[in-house]
């Protein structure tokens, strides 16, 4: 039977498990973070029941060129061939995308041994192929049953063979002695019924031997002295103990899947949330800018409206002793520049054509003046309107101007 694991190796290895599985950047392994707790616990799992296996890290070639660096449980499956315990030596690759699909299972051979031809699980190449990995199911499937199928599928058709080794030359006859009689016949009944216990004949050419045992370094004897009992059933408590362990496995794992699923949705909701304050933020600063600017535009208007009130009150100040005395209307207003004076002219003389005409068109209803005189009056005065009103236009511009450049001088030392 196998050794039992001790505690220095089982902490050994999860202490192994721990380093490569916790490194980060471009030395770390290829597997997600999600599921490398996961990864961890199905290879200590296999490794406490298996004590042959053993985890390793190691370059695996994928059949387009790529090499990567992965995890791999390197060691011998004991399977029990007619009652018989043997060992068959395995690699079982975990790749990028494990545990959600299946590892990759081979048979590794040793010199001395071949793998059986058309066997039902192992091609040339030693890849093994068996149900279990094919109906692969993530997170219940794990490496422990798997290595269980391995041990009752190959205990049924065992896939590998110790090569057959060439006759070697008889020495000279020598009488042995009665011990030594005694001993080649207990060895030859041995042969005999070793090859019998195996139903074929071992001189055929690529008859049926016995499988092999682990290469050398495994703890594992080439050949058992004596057949071993398959046992019937495990201890239920220790069944009990892995069912347990499993359930609450995989009930951990679903509920971090779930809690990882609540945790997106919270997040994305956050992204969210903060991309609309975001938004708020600047339709508020846009808001602000738009205030402030109005409030500049208000200030000046303020000066403004403090630059007009101020030269009114110096105008009333002026004209105050001159508002108590008797004055002729026409002399109240007087113009204060050349400007004004000639926008009064203008101004005056155009009201003036406008009540001639409109004195003319009464006449002519009335028949006091004939047509053609009304017409001949009407076009002069026309004409000269239209004179004293782009003379007006002209003259409004330029107090325009005026008047702004004065404003802009006057509303300097308010603004300063």
């Amino acid at each position: 039977m196998p050794p039992p694991v001790t505690g220095q190796s089982t902490h050994s290895s999860v202490q192994f498990l721990n380093n490569v599985l916790s490194q980060r950047g471009p030395s770390a392994l290829p597997y997600d973070e999600e599921v490398k707790w996961l990864i961890r616990q199905h290879l200590v799992s296999v490794i406490q029941e298996y004590p042959s296996l053993q985890a390793k890290t190691a370059i695996f070639n994928h059949n387009d060129g790529r090499t990567v660096n992965l995890l791999q449980a390197e060691g011998t499956v004991p399977m029990y061939y007619q009652e018989v315990m043997y060992n068959i030596p395995v690699i079982i690759w975990l790749l990028e995308s494990y545990p959600r699909q299946a590892p990759c299972a081979y048979v590794t051979p040793t010199r001395d041994m071949i793998i059986k031809r058309g066997h039902p699980h192992v091609n040339a190449s030693g890849m093994v192929s068996i149900p279990y990995l094919q109906t692969w199911v993530f997170p219940s499937s794990n490496l422990v049953d798997l290595v269980r199928n391995l041990s009752l599928l190959f205990g049924q058709d065992p896939p590998l063979y110790t090569k057959q080794s060439a006759p070697q030359p008889r020495p000279s006859p020598t009488p042995p002695s009665h011990t030594q009689s005694a001993q080649m016949n207990q060895s030859h009944g041995a042969h005999i019924a070793s090859s019998s216990s195996l139903g074929h004949n071992p001189n055929a050419h690529g008859g049926l031997v016995r499988p092999p045992g682990p290469p050398r370094g495994y703890p594992y004897n080439r050949l058992p002295p004596s057949p071993q009992r398959i046992p019937n059933s495990d201890d239920p408590s220790e069944v009990f103990r892995r069912n347990a362990i499993n359930r609450l496995v995989e009930s951990l794992h679903t509920d971090m899947i779930e809690l990882r699923k609540a945790t997106e949705v919270e997040m994305d909701g956050l992204f969210n949330t903060q991309a609309e304050l975001r938004q708020r933020e600047e339709q508020l600063e846009k808001g602000l800018r738009e205030m402030q600017d109005e409030k500049e535009g208000l200030e000046q208007q303020l000066q403004l409206i403090l630059t007009n009130t101020d030269v009114l009150e110096s105008w009333l100040r002026n004209n105050e002793d001159k508002i108590k005395t008797n004055v002729d209307i026409d002399d109240v207003f007087e113009p204060c520049d050349a400007l004004s004076r000639q926008m009064l002219e203008c101004t005056a003389a155009d009201l003036a054509i406008e009540d001639i005409l409109y004195s003319l068109d009464k006449a002519a209803q009335e028949g006091s003046i004939p047509v053609d005189a009304y017409l001949k009056n009407v076009r002069t005065l026309s004409r000269e309107q239209f004179f004293h009103r782009a003379t007006a236009a002209k003259v409004r511009a330029a107090q325009m101007q005026s008047q702004v450049a004065s404003m802009a001088a006057r509303a300097s030392p308010y603004v300063s």
